[in-house]
């Protein structure tokens, strides 16, 4: 089946899947939309007070249980909503079944409850049960809060500017913030302990508050037949002494236009690499037409000897890389297992790349007992200094560069500091499906990711180079549970390294929006996915044809940027569209857009005039972009654009 025999739903998010309905509950000023059995985008005079309000039940390893709605009825009038209905998890593969009752009101004086009473039917596993209430980041971070405790205790404190690695408020009964000048909101939470985490540290856009402190153990049984009682209750006060205005809708008007400004030169632009696992091995030796039309800078191979990789793999890499065009620097991704000695366990593998003439730039190396997360108030896992292992490093690769940090997660890097000084770059990845995987939360954390890393600037320093990747929306990796979560279905569940999305020009645009939200960050190397495989940016067909999809033209768009001048771009709404531009391998001044919305985004261009010709990749020319010449507004020098939903394009010089 070609690409173009697909739906447009499969062109544009992977998945037939449907999305949760909609549903818009307005009380005066107060409006929020409940979406699959939760409140998101709460908001007051259209400011978002709170992202989201939601009964979050998790498997042992983390994984979200998706619940059955049933019996939903929504009533609204002039004086408010009310919402009621149950919800149902059911575990097929162990017969353990939740359910719940809820309830949520809203009315014109600013209050919102949302309560919820569960039973267990069967004893039932969990790693968390209860109410998460999410606080958006934009407008909050480094403002002050107070903070009410469960003893009575207030706590004047602050939303963290930088990541905060620990919970930054703990046994919380409810917190304050301002909205706006003379609107407060205070949320109050019952029925349990509630503490915070920054959850940014996940690219999560948001603060979390959440039930049961991660001090206590996890997983834990639910008892069959125990009710457990919780709410959460919204108040919104404002003393500005103005009548309540009406209600606000969400989002922008639909024909307002996005402001897009191609600006000065600005530092360099990323080296941009790609992840070849020793599973695909044989696919990108199969295909290597797929290395040299993609062109990148760097190939980032991982070897696991625990995971029983061996002198064979480091063979296979030997020959990808000699097989690849502009011979792109290979960096071994090296998870050192910690079982004896350090030095003996590097040797030894140096010795195997040598054996394969393997020829390395640069050596990633990390413990094995870091590939899992430590939680707060857990024992930290045996395993030898950072500091011995950088130092065996430098003795069994010498004259390669030496890098540290984390082979999982920015969590784990702000949780484990390694010793910067002892290492060349330092490396971490992220993954946007670890608490969320519908579209919305996904593209939502590109809002996270500015925030990530200039804290990982203020842990590393200013001049230190510094590597993100392989980060891809599937995951490759589970450092909370015992794997990566099955995904037959096809649908959007966190931690699968299945995504439906893979495939999709939702993924080509959130590539676009990952590189324009890591601009500040300064990278030294942006490794953007794999070839071939779940997590990849190819397929090869039943008749052995290779299958591109959309995010192999934006990853070989980024490609050609890697190590060039890079320019500021400026977007009035970098919610719903961004751009990355600069000098491509011909010196030419290139530019990438993408609409990082469900909806038609229409954008007008400025510093763009001799970027005259575009191509876009949209429903409509998935696997052929549509190659268009645009014509300048003399007056004012500035192009005008109409990208589909979750579009990209490409603006390229057209002169010769």
């Amino acid at each position: 089946m070609s690409s173009m025999e697909t739906s447009i739903a499969r062109r544009r998010v992977g998945t037939e899947e449907e999305v949760p309905a909609r549903i818009l509950l307005t009380a005066g000023a107060i409006s929020a939309d409940f979406v699959a059995g939760g409140l998101r985008t709460i908001r007051y005079e259209g400011r978002e007070v709170l992202r989201s309000i939601g009964y979050v039940v998790r498997d042992k390893d983390w994984a979200t249980d998706i619940p059955e709605i049933i019996d939903c009825s929504v009533h609204q009038d002039t004086d408010g909503f009310a919402v009621a209905f149950r919800g149902r998890c059911a575990r097929a593969e162990t017969h353990e079944v939740l359910q719940y009752e809820a309830r949520i009101t809203g009315n014109r004086n600013g209050q919102i409850a949302f309560d919820v009473s569960a039973e267990p039917l069967t004893p039932f596993l969990t790693a968390r049960c209860g109410f998460t209430v999410l606080h958006p980041i934009d407008g909050l971070a480094g403002q002050p809060a107070i903070i009410e405790h469960v003893n009575g205790s207030q706590e004047h404190a602050t939303f963290p500017e930088h990541i905060a690695p620990w919970q930054p408020f703990k046994e919380i009964r409810a917190i304050h913030h301002q909205v706006t000048p003379g609107v407060t909101a205070c949320c109050r939470l019952n029925g349990d302990v509630f503490e915070m985490e920054d959850q940014r540290a996940w690219s999560d856009a948001s603060y979390k508050t959440y039930v049961r402190p991660l001090a206590l153990p996890w997983p834990f049984v639910m008892e069959q037949g125990v009710r457990n009682q919780q709410s959460v209750e919204l108040l919104i006060t404002d003393k500005r002494g103005s009548t309540v205005a009406p209600a606000y809708e969400q989002g922008r008007r639909e024909d307002a236009h996005v402001t897009l400004e191609i600006g000065v030169p600005e530092d360099i632009f990323p080296e941009i690499g790609v992840a070849i696992h020793p599973d695909q091995i044989s696919a990108v030796l199969a295909h290597p037409g797929l290395l040299k039309k993609l062109r990148p800078q760097q190939l980032l191979l991982h070897f696991d000897p625990t995971a029983g990789h061996d002198h064979e793999h480091l063979r296979g890499f030997a020959e990808i890389g000699r097989g690849a065009t502009d011979e792109p620097a290979c960096v071994l991704e090296l998870v050192v297992p910690g079982q004896h000695s350090v030095d003996d366990e590097l040797r030894e593998v140096a010795a195997m790349a040598r054996d394969a003439s393997l020829n390395l730039s640069a050596v990633i190396v990390s413990p094995a007992a870091d590939r899992r997360s430590t939680l707060p108030g857990s024992a930290w896992p045996s395993c030898p200094p950072l500091a011995e292992i950088y130092r065996a490093a430098r003795g069994a690769f010498p004259g390669l560069s030496i890098g540290g940090g984390v082979l999982s997660y920015f969590t784990e890097l702000t949780r484990k500091r390694p010793p910067v000084d002892l290492l060349d770059f330092v490396s971490h990845c992220t993954c946007p499906i670890v608490h969320a995987a519908d579209d919305l939360s996904v593209m939502q954390t590109l809002e996270a990711m500015p925030y990530i890393v200039r804290s990982a600037r203020a842990i590393i320093g200013e001049d230190k180079p510094y590597r993100i990747g392989p980060s891809t929306i599937g995951m490759r990796q589970n450092p909370y549970g015992s794997r990566v979560m099955d995904n037959p279905n096809n649908c959007r569940i966190t931690m699968t390294s299945h995504d439906p999305r893979q495939t999709s020009l939702f993924a080509a645009a959130w590539m676009i929006g990952y590189a324009a939200a890591t601009a500040e960050g300064r990278l030294q190397a942006l490794t953007i996915g794999a070839l071939t495989g779940p997590l990849g940016l190819a397929s090869s067909t039943t008749a052995g044809a290779v299958l591109y999809y959309p995010a192999f033209y934006t990853a070989r768009g980024l490609a050609d940027l890697g190590g060039h001048q890079r320019f500021r771009c400026y977007s009035s709404q970098p919610d719903s569209v961004v751009a990355v531009a600069g000098e491509g391998r011909d010196g030419k001044r290139v530019a990438w857009l993408a609409n990082l919305t469900d909806r038609i985004q229409v954008i007008v261009i400025s510093g763009a005039a001799e970027m005259a010709d575009m191509d876009v990749w949209d429903e409509e020319n998935f696997a052929d972009p549509l190659v268009i010449s645009l014509q300048t507004t003399s007056t004012k020098n500035v192009l005008s654009v109409q990208l589909r939903p979750y579009a990209v394009a490409y603006l390229r010089d057209s002169s010769k």
